[in-house]
Parts: C-alpha cells; sequence; structure tokens
C-alpha cells in the first residue's frame, strides 16, 4: 500500500514539473483566438466559477431600479460593455471569437446570477478573461445600475423597453427566443 501511495505522489510530481517546464519553454499556446484543450477550459472554467462563488459578498443593489436608473444603466453598458459582451441592436460582439474565455453575449444569453455575483464581476474583472475590473473607471453607483440593467433585461418596464425601441431601433421583446436560436445555432457550427 504505501509503494501504490508514494507512486501515485511521484506522477502527480512529474505531471506537474511537466506542465510548468512546457510553460516555460513555450509550448502551451497563449494566443486568445486559440481553443485550448479540454482540460485546460475544464480547469479554468471551474476555478473561475468555486472563486466567484466564495469571494464576492453578498450585498443588495442600493440603487433602486427605476426607469432612469436602468435607462443609465442601458448607456453605461452601450459604451463600456458592448464592444464584447453585444450591442443593443443585436448584432454579434466584434470580440466574441477574439478572446479566450470568450466573452458572454449578455442579450443573446441574459445572466441568471444574483446582482451581487454580476457587480463583483463588474467591479473586480475576471482574471486570465480579458474582463477589466471597472472599480477605477466607473463610480460604484454606475457598476449598480449596470448590474440592474443587465439582470433585469429579460423583464424591464415599459418605459425601459420604450427607451431601448427608441434609441436602438429593437427592443428585448420583439427578439426574445429568435435571436436566441440563432445565436445557439451559430455556437454549434463554430
Amino acid at each position: 500500500m504505501r509503494g501504490f501511495i508514494l507512486g501515485v505522489i511521484v506522477t502527480i510530481v512529474v505531471i506537474f514539473v511537466a506542465g510548468l517546464v512546457m510553460a516555460q519553454f513555450g509550448y502551451l499556446p497563449t494566443n486568445a483566438d486559440a481553443t485550448p484543450p479540454s482540460f485546460e477550459r475544464r480547469i479554468a472554467m471551474n476555478a473561475l466559477a468555486a472563486s466567484m462563488e466564495r469571494h464576492p459578498p453578498r450585498v443588495t443593489n442600493p440603487v433602486p431600479p427605476t426607469d432612469n436608473n436602468l435607462i443609465d444603466g442601458m448607456k453605461i453598458y452601450t459604451m463600456n460593455c458592448a464592444v464584447c459582451h453585444g450591442t443593443l441592436d443585436y448584432k454579434p460582439s466584434l470580440l466574441e471569437h477574439s478572446m479566450y474565455p470568450p466573452p458572454p453575449q449578455l442579450l443573446l444569453d441574459p445572466l441568471d446570477d444574483p446582482e451581487w455575483h454580476i457587480y463583483f464581476a463588474i467591479r473586480t474583472g475576471v482574471r486570465y478573461a480579458g474582463m477589466p475590473a471597472w472599480n477605477k473607471a466607473l463610480s460604484d453607483q454606475d457598476i449598480w445600475k449596470v448590474t440592474a440593467f443587465l439582470s433585469r433585461i429579460e423583464k424591464l418596464p415599459s418605459g425601459v423597453q420604450d427607451y431601448w425601441k427608441k434609441a436602438y431601433g429593437t427592443s428585448p421583446e420583439s427578439h426574445r427566443g429568435e435571436e436566441h436560436e440563432q445565436h445557439g445555432a451559430h455556437e454549434h457550427h463554430d
């Protein structure tokens, strides 16, 4: 039994050292538009999910979800987030397939995370994902407004939907289901 345990430990150490050597000599691809091996994706996504569950404080949004605050959140999203996460006229992000991991397309696949989770991701960013920490560029109130907008995309009040339609020529109601199906079909063909 002792030999078996020692063999397992030696195997783990050899795999770890081999991985370090491969990384140090440049054998691991680092280009953001390459598809990484499945083990790397699995490790990275599991680590991200575990970290995002562990670190954010469970806080309540102090900004009330009024029409004006949601419209402000929509405007902030358009100026700062749409280039990676998709535009409000439902055009795909130009950078969707230029980054790893690809940025989630938040209009085509709305978030179902709690607000504290969304706020933390926006405020602190996501390491190794190209998602910057916005806490130096946006006020906490603006981050909360974007959070409120993103967490309510599928159930925005009619006044906010009217503003969206006037400003962007379309609305979330007119694209529900249709765009998601098209995006999903597009994803499977890549």
